[in-house]
């Protein structure tokens, strides 16, 4: 008789524990499926680690926009060719990038619309231990980039007259924390960077040879798939996104870059040391890319 009523009981659990393992996964397929539907209806920005994406960050951690109206999120890459794939994928519906990446994808397929021109700059850095102050010093040299993107297209115009013993061997490496720490390491000769890793390279003792502001192109963008642009829902989204990025740039020129230590810390992985040696930088309102920095890059083809 114990034993019959023993059988009971763990039959009754079973049955019950049975009930809950189908019920959990119903829950978690609707879950999963709100999961989805809330992304899909939300903006979504591709962003990687440079300062040009700072705005951004703080338009999304101070929540500078209503919540009601305009769900932001952004999708963190280190790799700008990984935030290309997802714009292409249609995983998100912009970007933030520059003009040689963004001419190149819409010439493969990705229709884009500009909204924004940013401040991005790179400036190429030479190794301290090479001793390389001069870009005729260069020959049989490797200088690491990314390929179809502003660096391929600062070194094509900044070497051009630029007599050299040797090739210039471009090296690609497209994670910007990589490239850093490969120049930290002493396993680069030269390299493009933009801030803050640029900061970074300068107070660890390396020159920098070239700043690509001479070439007088401004190449950051901030880009969104044309089928998100002609949306109407999805055009209310973006209208939202500018006023939120405007009162983050008006909220970074006024209380300064360091004020935003956390997030400089979270993002960028910068320490207080860095924070305090960016250089002072203004952020300005969303407008358009210039028509003759589009034009200049997409005669390169690259």
């Amino acid at each position: 008789m114990k034993s019959f009523f023993i059988c009971i009981i763990f039959t009754a659990l079973a049955i019950s524990c049975g009930k809950s393992y189908d019920e959990q996964r119903r829950l978690s397929r609707a879950e999963r499926a709100r999961l989805h539907r809330e992304d899909s209806l939300a903006l979504k920005i591709a962003v990687v680690p440079t300062l040009d994406c700072l705005p951004l960050f703080v338009a999304k951690e101070r929540v500078l926009y209503d919540t009601a109206r305009l769900d932001l999120r952004l999708r963190y890459f280190t790799a700008q060719m990984d935030c290309d794939t997802a714009v292409a994928g249609r995983s998100v519906e912009g970007l933030v990038s520059d003009l040689v990446r963004t001419e190149r994808l819409k010439r493969e397929g990705t229709p884009l619309q500009y909204v924004s021109a940013t401040n991005a700059n790179w400036c190429l850095f030479t190794n301290r231990k090479a001793r390389i102050k001069k870009l005729d010093q260069l020959g049989d040299k490797m200088v690491a980039m990314t390929r179809y993107s502003a660096t391929d297209y600062l070194t094509d115009v900044t070497f051009q007259g630029v007599k050299t013993s040797s090739v210039v061997f471009r090296i690609q490496v497209n994670d910007v924390f990589v490239r850093q720490a490969m120049l930290l390491n002493n396993e680069m000769d030269a390299m493009w960077l933009a801030e803050p890793q640029a900061t970074v390279a300068r107070l660890n003792g390396h020159p920098s040879i070239y700043d690509g502001q001479k070439k007088g192109v401004k190449l950051g963008v901030i880009a969104f798939r044309d089928d998100a642009m002609r949306d109407k829902r999805r055009k209310v989204q973006i209208g939202l996104f500018e006023k939120a990025y405007n009162a983050a740039c008006d909220s970074l020129n006024k209380y300064g870059i360091p004020h935003y230590y956390e997030l400089l810390h979270k993002y960028y992985k910068l320490d207080e040391r860095y924070v305090k040696a960016l250089p002072k930088t203004r952020f300005e309102h969303i407008s358009k890319p210039r028509q003759k920095d589009i034009e200049a890059v997409a005669a390169d083809k690259r």
